[in-house]
């Protein structure tokens, strides 16, 4: 089981204190990883790797913005600096913009800029990390780039057409970016994804809970068409994700692991 072990690997999570980030960021933590706690708010990034410290983990906080490549050039370089390598990416920035959903409206009236900042929240906030950290670990010839897709890119889900798309785009730059990643510098650069089913997070809970902490009736539905019957814990992502970051997973490369409770097997019938 030591192959599942992350000892002394350094670990770059954006969005890393976050509600699924942050969750990621304590148990690769918990597995041996170096922690870099990347993201634009430093007071919640030191507070996060302060976390992980005080339960015996090895954390650092990084402040950049997923889309900035400049940022995270700085950032790259000041943790190559620190840890001397990068061994590990998680794509953890994301989220949906409530300007973007059309829930109760047409898709026609969902405004342009709303659509292109759910596109860049998602979407570009997942490549430009990935071409930066990637980079540093291509020149190494070894590394791990896990990004988060969601149950959102595999069917139509309503009310969320731009973060739809979005998820959709990250499912297909994965599998490109294994290929080329593989074919140019070897099977030691591997790139993977993991699709959550439904959490709930600050960025969802008013979708999901009442005010009175009784679910929704959209909250009821998703878990109707859940096998399981419930929503998942932020600490259920932890297990796919070290796996993928780990040696145990060294033969795989282009793969998206549903982390959803039976969602995606379920007809509804």
């Amino acid at each position: 089981m030591t192959d599942f072990r992350l000892d002394g690997r350094v670990v770059v999570v954006t969005g890393g204190y976050g509600v699924l980030g942050g969750g990621l960021a304590s148990g690769l933590a918990a597995a041996g990883a170096r922690i870099v706690v990347l993201g634009r708010r430093r007071e919640q990034a030191e507070a996060k790797a302060e976390q992980i410290r005080a339960a015996g983990g090895e954390a650092m906080a990084v402040v950049a913005d997923a889309l900035d490549r400049g940022q995270l050039a700085d950032a790259c370089t000041e943790v190559v600096g620190e840890w001397g390598r990068v061994d590990a990416l998680v794509n953890g920035a994301g989220g949906n913009v409530a300007a973007a959903r059309n829930d109760d409206r047409p898709v026609f009236e969902v405004a342009p800029d709303a659509f292109d900042q759910v596109l860049q929240l998602n979407l570009h906030a997942t490549i430009t990390p990935s071409l930066v950290f990637g980079k540093a670990m291509a020149d190494r010839g070894a590394g791990s780039i896990v990004n988060i897709s969601s149950m959102a890119a595999m069917q139509a889900i309503s009310g969320v057409m731009g973060y739809s798309i979005a998820k959709a785009g990250i499912d297909n730059f994965t599998r490109w970016l294994a290929v080329d990643l593989a074919r140019r510098y070897g099977g030691g650069m591997r790139v993977n994804a993991v699709a959550p089913g439904f959490f709930i997070s600050e960025q969802n809970r008013a979708v999901l809970v009442q005010p009175d902490g009784s679910p929704t009736a959209r909250a009821n539905t998703i878990i109707n068409r859940t096998p399981m019957g419930r929503f998942g814990e932020a600490e259920e992502l932890v297990g796919a994700v070290q796996w993928l970051c780990s040696d145990a997973a060294s033969f795989v490369t282009g793969i998206v692991v549903p982390v959803d409770g039976g969602f995606s097997a379920f007809s509804g019938v």
